[in-house]
Formats: structure tokens, sequence, C-alpha cells
């Protein structure tokens, strides 16, 4: 037994000097950071058994505490887990490269597995330099510092172009070009209004060769009312806005005020600041209007119970544990959630922190239980817009009739808050008083108030470290594919870091300064050189940035499905382009409702809309919680029964049988035919023109072989069978064109547009 401790005691003293040797020698940068590159293995592999939870925390040692990880240990005499300056002499470094199961670390019980020579050579050389303790990068104040030097100034467009350039050249990496007009064009337009550029426009643009055509183009969009459209679907999305209360009953209820609001917000260039404090404590401003008022709806689109037998204070104490999710989710990208049963296993976040921060949500006047189906379509407290309120103080809001339009919003009332232990609504531990989370930045209360209003305004605080860096993140991953932070949801320490920490500070700052202004924030990312790149992608950059982190190239992005649909609609003409207004109900599967319902209230069964209204954007789907819309969901929407920050994005055979058989596809291909085919008889014109309207370039000569080749085989089937082609075309309640004189042709037309909608660049930004 002693040979073995012995033959132990050797191995790691030659590990150690194998490591500390080997660490001179590694590519990384000099000075080891411990957020950078410390932390994040602490935290991988030390921090459930050695970290924030005082539940489990072995040996009384935290690493995430310097004076804790320099204390002498407790278990054992003479011993400290780090040494500043000896990685020799710090226990750290000989549990995790020893090779004694018994000794090492992390233990092989708990699954973590051991460190790789690549981590063990960071913690040694971080050691050996001192292992200096940094407070976490994203609860640091973001700071503005001088734009880097680069090789290639000429290519930079903005400041945004200096900081991606510095970070390929310290890889060896090269841009892109610029790509093509036409694809800058489509690329602009999809991702500024969800629409495509139609041919008038494309035209315009593609002989205009000024240097400021580009910019002109931009301020277009910009302020098109269809960019508060697509602007409004991201934040839909956090602010899990539906048209139904979920649970089992699932009835109707009418937040869509709150939806024209955000799009109105959007378009207004409401600064972000301004914007979140009035959806936070909207109602708590001197004297409140109805629009601030409605704003609140925010912290009200969670789901709601009308069953008759749940407990009411059970579900109150829900709601407001929502609230909490969504906000520091949504607006401060933290997981504050993981301590509502116990403190935090990887954050500095305590219980009786998320409680304390639970507490200004608490105070709402809202009831666990309100009323069984059918008690209404708002919830109390209830804002009441009436006809007269949507002719002068609420213009934005598109009413279709003169009736009372009811919203549920926020209305405080003074409660007591606890500690909930485990969590448990009944279960009441220490009481609490409302304060904001201390280790993201200290809640004075003599700046301050402990209410939603205080909160609102410690958050835009520009003191708060997250605020401003979490939406120009957001914003970032919306224009190029991923998020600055890959966890667009997560800054704490299990999230990811930053590719490029200092262009992400100064986007912060550089918000802030100027006025919290979302359009030109928006438009300083669009402008950038590395927004305008071509998303071809060369084998050396496939080697060496394989997954686009240092954006060699433009992203490749699937649009998201509010956007497919629009670009159906759009390219056929079929878009009807009315803004706002009450959700509508388009083609639908038979029996999805009727099977998922429990035979109660306004939404038993699927009554779909007709006229305009089935042609009305993907934004104004009606969102049913328990049956979200089937089209949307194939295409990843958000089921928008909790805050989501970040789509996944999938690639199933379903979404392609979809984009072959949706009723509204398929009619869009129909009308779209029987329009061209009355204006041109030219076969291969009509097909260019469609090719143009739907991928927004001239068709290759082997692409447009194929189409017309495919075009001419179906008009030769169909030439035979008439009643075919009239069955092709009856699709879809748009009314047929009476000016079609050969429906074979049309036919065929369809067909040949039909596939077009489905070549995998109609759905993509590219």
């Amino acid at each position: 037994m002693k040979k073995a401790i012995v033959i132990t005691g050797i191995l790691c003293i030659v590990l150690i000097a194998f490591f500390v040797i080997t660490g001179k020698k590694d590519k990384t940068s000099d000075i080891i950071s411990y957020n950078f590159d410390v932390r994040p293995i602490l935290s991988d592999k030390c921090f459930s058994c050695h970290g924030p939870d005082k539940n489990h925390q072995e040996a009384g040692l935290r690493l995430d505490i310097e004076a804790s990880a320099k204390a002498p240990l407790r278990d054992s005499k003479g011993a400290f887990a780090i040494v500043d300056g000896k990685p020799e002499a710090s226990e750290l470094i000989k549990r995790i490269t020893s090779i004694d199961p018994s000794y090492q670390m992390p233990t092989p019980a708990s699954h973590l597995g051991l460190l790789d020579e690549k981590q063990i050579t960071i913690l040694t050389k971080w050691i050996k330099q001192g292992a200096k303790y940094e407070k976490h990068w994203a609860f640091i104040p973001p700071q503005k510092i001088a734009l880097p030097k680069i090789e290639d100034e000429k290519w930079a467009k903005n400041e945004i172009d200096y900081f991606v350039a510095k970070r390929q050249e310290a890889y060896g990496l090269k841009h892109n070009e610029e790509a093509d007009k036409a694809t800058l064009l489509k690329r602009l337009s999809l991702d500024l209004t969800g629409l495509l550029p139609d041919l008038q426009m494309q035209e315009e643009f593609n002989k205009n060769n000024s240097e400021a055509a580009y910019e002109k183009t931009v301020d277009k969009l910009l302020a098109s009312p269809q960019y508060g459209e697509k602007m409004a679907i991201h934040w839909l999305d956090v602010s899990r806005y539906a048209d139904s209360y979920g649970y089992q009953d699932d009835d109707i209820r009418t937040q869509w005020p709150y939806r024209d609001w955000v799009i109105h917000a959007f378009n207004e260039n409401m600064p972000y600041d301004k914007f979140l404090t009035w959806q936070l404590a909207g109602d708590m401003l001197p004297n409140a209007s109805k629009e601030q008022v409605l704003a609140t709806a925010f912290l009200r689109n969670h789901k709601i119970s009308e069953e008759g037998g749940i407990i009411p204070e059970e579900y109150r104490v829900q709601y407001n544990m929502d609230k909490v999710k969504t906000y520091t989710r949504g607006i401060l990208a933290l997981t504050v959630e993981c301590a509502q049963c116990h403190d935090h296993k990887y954050d500095p976040f305590s219980q009786k922190d998320y409680y304390s921060l639970f507490a200004f949500f608490n105070n709402s006047s809202e009831k666990g239980l309100e009323g069984l189906v059918g008690s209404g379509p708002a919830k109390t407290p209830i804002l009441n817009i009436t006809d007269s309120d949507t002719k002068s103080l609420l213009m934005f809001i598109n009413r279709k009739d003169t009736g009372l339009i009811k919203v549920s919003v926020m209305g405080d009332t003074i409660r007591p808050s606890y500690i909930l232990k485990r969590g448990v609504y009944d279960q009441h531990g220490d009481m609490v008083t409302a304060s904001a989370i201390p280790a993201v930045m200290k809640f004075d209360t003599t700046t301050f108030e402990r209410n939603r209003l205080g909160l609102a305004k410690w958050t835009v605080d520009k003191q708060n470290p997250l605020t401003a860096r979490v939406f120009v993140n957001q914003l970032w991953e919306q224009f190029f594919g991923k998020g600055i932070v890959k966890s667009v949801g997560d800054f704490g320490m299990q999230g990811n870091l930053p590719t490029h920490p200092e262009l992400l500070d100064w986007l912060a700052v550089d918000f802030m300064e100027h006025g919290w202004d979302i359009k030109r924030l928006v438009k300083k990312m669009v402008m950038s050189a590395t927004y305008r790149q071509s998303s071809t992608i060369s084998k050396e950059q496939l080697e060496k940035d394989p997954d686009n982190l240092y954006y060699t190239r433009a992203s490749r992005i699937r649009m998201p499905a509010e956007t497919i649909r629009d670009i159906v609609l759009e390219s056929s003409a079929l878009l009807n382009k009315t803004i706002g207004g009450p959700s509508v109900k388009p083609y639908q599967p038979k029996g999805l409702w009727e099977g998922a319902t429990a035979g109660r209230g306004a939404l038993v069964s699927y009554r779909q809309s007709t006229g305009e209204d089935l042609y009305r954007r993907g934004v104004y789907t009606f969102i049913k919680l328990t049956v979200p819309p089937p089209s949307m969901i194939i295409f990843d929407a958000s089921n928008r029964d909790q805050c989501e920050v970040k789509r996944l994005t999938t690639n199933t055979p379903l979404q392609a049988l979809m984009m072959m058989n949706d009723p509204t596809v398929l009619e869009a291909s129909r009308v779209f035919a029987e329009n061209l085919s009355t204006k041109d008889k030219d076969t291969d014109h009509t097909i260019v023109t469609a090719f143009k309207s739907i991928l927004c370039r001239e068709p290759d000569a082997k692409e447009l072989n194929v189409l017309t080749q495919y075009y001419k085989e179906q008009y030769s089937l169909l030439s035979n069978n008439k009643t075919e082609a009239n069955k092709i075309l009856n699709v879809g309640e748009y009314p047929h064109n009476n000016s079609v004189g050969n429906i074979v042709k049309a036919a065929s037309l369809m067909r040949v547009i039909n596939v077009i909608y489905n070549m995998e660049e109609t759905i993509e930004r590219i």
C-alpha cells in the first residue's frame, strides 16, 4: 500500500513538471484568463462538488470564490487547493493529474470525466502565473475600448469590421468578398422586413451603382411598416404571446392588442430602455396612460388555468414564477429559475436571491383562479380598450368591430413574500423583501424603489452589465445566424463564452450612449462589411472555421416559420399587408383541435378564417397553446408556452412534405400560375419571372433548362387529361382568374412554381 502511494506521488510530480514545462510552449495566450480559460473548466469539472451550491459542497471547499479556494483545506492538514505561483504544491493540480482512483479529481463516481492534457496545462499555467481570480465576465460592466489596428482597413465599413478582422488575422483567416447585389437585396429585405423585394425593387437596386444605393435601401426598409412585424416575431417568443390560456380547456383570450403594441413600438423606434420599462412597470409610471398599461401585458402572457379542481394559490405562485423566468431569461439571459428550489449549482444565485426577485412579481393582484371556462377573454387586472381609445390614444390597434376589448395587464397589491422550501407554494420559509440579483448589480434602495418600477430602473441602469449586452446579442443572432455568445439565453457560467468579447462590449456601450436606439443598432449591423460578405464556403474556411465562429463568410440562415409563409404569400401576390388586428386561422388539417380539447369553451372546434384573413402574415396566425399551428411548428416556431429567446433549427422530411402539399403553398402556386399565364405567352420568360419573384435572381442556364423541360413534361401529360388539369387547379378559396384561357398551361406552370417553392434557397437567407 505504501509503495502504491509513493509511486502515485512520484507520478504526480512527474506529470506536474511535464505540464509546467509544456505549458510554456502552449499556443494559447501567454496570460491565462480566469474568465475565458479557467472558469469554464472548473464549471464543467469541479463546481458540482465545489461550487456555489452549499448543499453539495464537498470538504467545505468552494473553488468559485478565491478566499475559499486558497484557504487551508479542512480535511487535509497543511494542504491548500491552490497555492499562488506553485502548481506543484497545489492540491488541485495533484489530484487532477493523479491516476489513483481514490485520490484523483473529479472522482470516478461523479461521472464528470478526467481533465484532458490541454485543460491541465491551462490550470497549471494559471496557478504558476498567480491564480488571479476575476468576476464573471458578464457581471463586469462593458467597456468601449479603442478600435484595434487591422491590416486591411479598406475592407472595414464600420467599427464592427475592425473587431471581426482583428480576430480573423489572429487565426490566419481571410474574409469573403462582398455578395452580389441580388443576394444582398434579398438578404436585407428578408432580415429587415421578413418579405421579399418585388421585381421593381430588384430592378431599381440592380441598376443603381452609386455608393449610396445600399444605405438608401437599408433606410427604406427600416422605415417600412413591415419592419415592426419582422422584429416583433422574436419579441413575441420572448414574451410567450399566444391567443389562448393553455392547460386542458385552453379557452380564448384577447392579448392581441399587446402584439399590435410591440409592432408599433418597433416601427416607432421606441428606445429599448423605455420599451422595457413600460413592459415591466408601465402601470406604475406617473399618470400612466392606457398605452403604458397595455405594455405590461408582457408579464401576463403566461398560461392561465380555468379548471375547477385546481388550488388557486398554487397556480398564482406558478404564474409569478413564470414572470421571474421570462424576465431573467428574456432580458438578463440568466437561468435564475434554477434557484427556485435550492441555491444555483453553478451561478452565484442563492434561493434567497430568487425569492427576493420573485417578491417584485408576487405583489401582482391577479388570482390563481378567477373563473371557469368561458369566464372571459381576460383576467384581473384588466385593461378595457374602447372604440374611442383606438380612435385617439391607441390608434395602432386594428380593431374589427366597436366592441370592448379586454386585455390582461399588471396591477399590484401588498402581499408578503417568503422563501418557498423546495419551491412548494405553501411551504413558507424566511420572509424576504423585494430586491434584484446582487451578483449582477447592487440594488440600491436609495436609487431604486422596492417595486416593479424600481426593478425596471435597475434593469436599464447603464451600470447594469447585462441588459444592453443581452439585447445586442439577441439582435446579432437574428442577423448573423448565431450570437456572439452562442447560448443566447444563458450568460451564466454554464453558458458559452463570447467569441468576440470586445465587440460585444463596444456595441453594448455604443447602444446605450446613443439612447438605446434599436434602428441605429440594426443599421450598424447590416451596414458592416461582415454582414455583406458572400456565404460561399472555401475548403480552407471549412477546415479552419467550420462553424463560422470568426465570420469569414455570411451564414446561411433558414428563415423562421412566419417568414416562410410570408415568402409564399407575397411572391404570389396573395399577401394581405394589413397591420395588426385579431389573430386569424389559416388552413389546417381537420380534427386537430377537436382531438385535443376538453370539449368546452370557444375553441372547441377550429373555425377557419375566410376571405382576406386567409392571407395575413404569419405573425398574425392564431396560436392555441395546447395545439400550436402545425405548419409553423413543423418549421420550428415557438409553441409559446414559455419564454424562448432562440428557436431550434431542424431539418425533417415533414418540412418537405409540407412545402409540397400545404394548401397555402399549393394555392399560392395556383394563383401565381393563373396570373402569369394570362400575361405572358413566352414560356421561358414566364418561368424566369416566377423564378425572380421567388428567388430574387435570374436562373442560370441549367436551372432554366430543368424547369422548362419539367413544364413541357407536365404540359404533355395534362394535354390529354384536362380533367386532371382542373383537379390540380382546384385548390384554395381564392377566386380563379377568369381570364385564364388555357387551363393546361396554368396547371403545368403551377407545378413548376411549386417546384421553385420547394427549393432550399427559397426558404433560406444566403
